[in-house]
C-alpha cells in the first residue's frame, strides 16, 4: 500500500479546470456529511428485527465490505483524479459504453431509491413525536408532499459548499451523540442488557427464497441492509478535480472519515441493542433511535431529538435527489439519452425536466415499497457497482500513469468483490421483490437508451467523465 508523498495539485493539460479549494479537513467532514444520515437513524429498528440483539455485527461487517472497497475507489481516484467515480473507471477498465451507462445510471436509481428511503423516514414515528399521531391515510399524502417540496428546492437551484456542508454535518453528528452521551450515562448507572449483544435471530427473514441456516441468512440479511449505513464514501470521488492534491489527500481523509463514522454506528449500535429489547427497537421502525433517547433519559425533550432526526434525513433526501437529477441530466447532455432530459429552466438554470422525473419514480417508489425495503434496494443497486469498481481496479493494473498513487493489495478488491456480490445476490437473503424493483428501473433506463440509439443513431463512444459534474 503507497501513497503519493510527491503528487502535485495541478490539473494537467487544462486551462478551464475546477478550482482546488477543498483541503483534507474539509474532505473528511464532506465524506463523513455524506455517509451519516437516513439509515443509523431510521433503519436500526429494522436491521434489529432482522438480525436480533447483535445488532452491532450487521454494523461492523458493511464497514469491513465498504472499507475494502474504498481501497479500490482510492487507488483509482489516485490514478485518475477526475470527477464521475464509478462511471468512469467502468469506462476505462471495460471500453463498453453500455455497461459505462448502466453503471451511471445505476447509481442515479440508487440516489432516487435512497431519497424515497429518506421520505418514508420522515414520514414515520419522528414526525409523529412532534406533531402527534397521525391517521394512516395522511402519512403516504405527507412523504408525497415531502418529495415535491425538494423537487421544488431542488428547481429552485441549491447551491452546494463544503462549507454548508460543514454545518450539516455538525448537526447530524450532534444527534448521534446524544444517542451515545445519555445512552452511555443510563448503561454506566445500571441500565440496559448486555447479554443481549450475543442474542440473534432463529427465524429467517420473511419473504426469503432461503431457509437454512437461519442465524447465518439473518446475518446477511441485516449486513445486506446495514450496507446502506457506509455508503456515501464514494460520492467524494466526484469531488476529485475540486480537491487539493488528491492522489495524497484521499486515501487519509477517506480512511479517517470512514473510521470515525463505522466507530460513531457500532457504539450507537450496542447502546441501542444494550437499553432496548429487540422487539421493542423492531416496533418502533424509523423511531428506533428516539426510542433509545427516551429510554436512557426519559426527561430528554423528544421532540428536538426527532427534528435532528428530520433533519438527518431530509439532507440525506435532498442531496441524493440532486445527484440523480444531475447525473441524469448529464447522461442527456452526452447525448446517452433523449435530449429532453437536458432541457434547463431558462430562469433558474436547472434541469427542470430531469428533476420532474426523478421526483417522480421516487414517489411511485415509496407508495410501493416499505422504507426497509427501499434502503435495502438502494445498497443492492450500490453493490453491483461496487462488484464493478473493484473488479475495474484489477484491470486497469495494466494501465500506468506517470505518477505515484495509492496502491491496494491485490487480495483486497479480489475479497471486496466476492462479498459485494454476495451481498447484492439472492444469497444473502434478499427478497424477491427488490430484485424486480431494480429490474425495473434499469429496465426504464435501457429503453431511454434505445430510443436515444433509435432517434440519433449515435453509437459512439462517450465522455464518461462528464457524468460527475
Amino acid at each position: 500500500m503507497t501513497t503519493d508523498d510527491t503528487a502535485t495539485a495541478r490539473d494537467e493539460g487544462s486551462d478551464q479546470g475546477l478550482v482546488r479549494a477543498i483541503g483534507p479537513k474539509l474532505l473528511v467532514f464532506f465524506i463523513i456529511g455524506d455517509i451519516l444520515g437516513t439509515t443509523i437513524y431510521a433503519l436500526t429498528g429494522t436491521v434489529s428485527e432482522r438480525v436480533g440483539g447483535a445488532l452491532w455485527l450487521p454494523f461492523l461487517l458493511a464497514f469491513v465490505v465498504a472499507f475494502m472497497t474504498a481501497f479500490s475507489y482510492l487507488e483509482l481516484v489516485g490514478k485518475y483524479p477526475r470527477a464521475a467515480g464509478a462511471a468512469l473507471y467502468t469506462q476505462l477498465a471495460f471500453r463498453r459504453p453500455f455497461v459505462t451507462f448502466l453503471v451511471a445510471f445505476t447509481v442515479m436509481c440508487s440516489g432516487i431509491t435512497s431519497a424515497a428511503s429518506a421520505a418514508q423516514a420522515f414520514g414515520g414515528r419522528n414526525l409523529e413525536a412532534i406533531v402527534g399521531e397521525l391517521p394512516s391515510w395522511v402519512t403516504p399524502l405527507v412523504v408525497v408532499a415531502f418529495l415535491v417540496m425538494l423537487a421544488v428546492i431542488n428547481f429552485r437551484g441549491v447551491g452546494e459548499s463544503v462549507k454548508v456542508n460543514v454545518v450539516l454535518t455538525t448537526i447530524e453528528i450532534l444527534g448521534l451523540l446524544i444517542v451515545i452521551v445519555l445512552g452511555a450515562w443510563a448503561v454506566i448507572n445500571g441500565a440496559g442488557d448486555a447479554s443481549r449483544l450475543t442474542e440473534f435471530a432463529t427465524s429467517a427473514p420473511e419473504s426469503s427464497i432461503f431457509s437454512e441456516p437461519a442465524v447465518l441468512l439473518a446475518i446477511s440479511s441485516a449486513t445486506a441492509l446495514a450496507f446502506f449505513a457506509m455508503v456515501g464514501f464514494e460520492d467524494s470521488v466526484n469531488m476529485a478535480e475540486e480537491t487539493v492534491d488528491p492522489p495524497r489527500t484521499f486515501p487519509r481523509a477517506m480512511l479517517l472519515a470512514m473510521g470515525i463514522t463505522a466507530t460513531i454506528y457500532l457504539v450507537v449500535a450496542l447502546l441501542a441493542s444494550t437499553l432496548v429489547p429487540t422487539e421493542e427497537l423492531a416496533a418502533a421502525e424509523s423511531g428506533a433511535l428516539l426510542r433509545v433517547v427516551q429510554t436512557a433519559s426519559p426527561s430528554f425533550p423528544a421532540i428536538l431529538f426527532a427534528a435532528i432526526t428530520l433533519f438527518a434525513v431530509t439532507n440525506t433526501a435532498l442531496i441524493n435527489m440532486m445527484m440523480a437529477s444531475r447525473l441524469l441530466y448529464g447522461m442527456a447532455k452526452e447525448r446517452i439519452i433523449p435530449n429532453a432530459f437536458a432541457k434547463v429552466h431558462p430562469g433558474r438554470r436547472t434541469p427542470w425536466f430531469a428533476i420532474v422525473v426523478t421526483s417522480a419514480l421516487a414517489v411511485v417508489l415509496v407508495l410501493l415499497l416499505e422504507i426497509s425495503e427501499l434502503g435495502s434496494m438502494t445498497s443492492l443497486l450500490l453493490l453491483a457497482v461496487f462488484t464493478l469498481v473493484n473488479i475495474a481496479v484489477l484491470v486497469l493494473r495494466r494501465d500506468e500513469v506517470g505518477h505515484r498513487h495509492f496502491r491496494a493489495p491485490t487480495a483486497i478488491p479480489v475479497v471486496a468483490a466476492v462479498l459485494c456480490a454476495f451481498l447484492a445476490s439472492p444469497f444473502s437473503g434478499r427478497p424477491p421483490k427488490e430484485y424486480l424493483f431494480a429490474g425495473i428501473l434499469l429496465l426504464l433506463g435501457v429503453i431511454l437508451w434505445g430510443i436515444n440509439r433509435a432517434t440519433t443513431g449515435r453509437v459512439e463512444d462517450f465522455d464518461a467523465e462528464k457524468l460527475g459534474k
